[in-house]
């Protein structure tokens, strides 16, 4: 069995004109929420192996607040294929890392995100901004993961309900 932790990136600004999608930062809620989710990782003893997450800034600076929260380093990698990636994306990246590593987390962005969430464990969940989800997969390395209902949804965290 493996466990796959999926985040959507937490609550982004936009209050600056005409700048690109790719590089909206992080509004002050969503500092506060990618703290939120990260505390609750280290404190439930949750923490990832590797987190693989969009190049996006909103999606590195949510990563980055989650992982300060560890206390221990975490292997991450930004990928560009993440940004808007299909859920069939994340399961490439998956299966091309294989191994036997678990907890593994990908952050990243909706619709894709839900729709990974939906597709691995069979029930729809509409990701919110900042909101974590964890699959267990009935597989015993990555590179078996197809990318179709063969998990279960464990449990589904918003930072809004989570204590500070």
């Amino acid at each position: 069995m493996k466990t796959l932790l999926v985040m959507r990136h937490a609550e982004s600004s936009w209050d600056v004109p005409g700048l690109q999608d790719h590089d909206r930062p992080l509004n002050p809620r969503g500092v506060h929420d990618g703290t939120r989710i990260g505390r609750l990782l280290a404190e439930e003893n949750f923490v990832p192996v590797r987190i693989f997450t969009s190049t996006a800034v909103r999606t590195l600076s949510t990563t980055e607040l989650v992982v300060r929260e560890f206390g221990v380093a975490v292997e991450v990698q930004s990928m560009r294929d993440l940004y808007l990636a299909s859920p069939q994306t994340y399961v490439e990246v998956l299966k091309e890392m294989g191994g036997e590593d678990s907890p593994v987390m990908v952050v990243g962005h909706n619709p894709g995100i839900s729709a990974l969430v939906t597709v691995l464990s069979g029930e729809y969940k509409e990701m919110t901004p900042g909101e974590l989800a964890a699959i267990e997969l009935d597989i015993n390395i990555w590179s078996d993961i197809e990318g179709r209902e063969e998990g279960r949804l464990i449990d589904v965290w918003r930072p809004r309900n989570l204590h500070d």
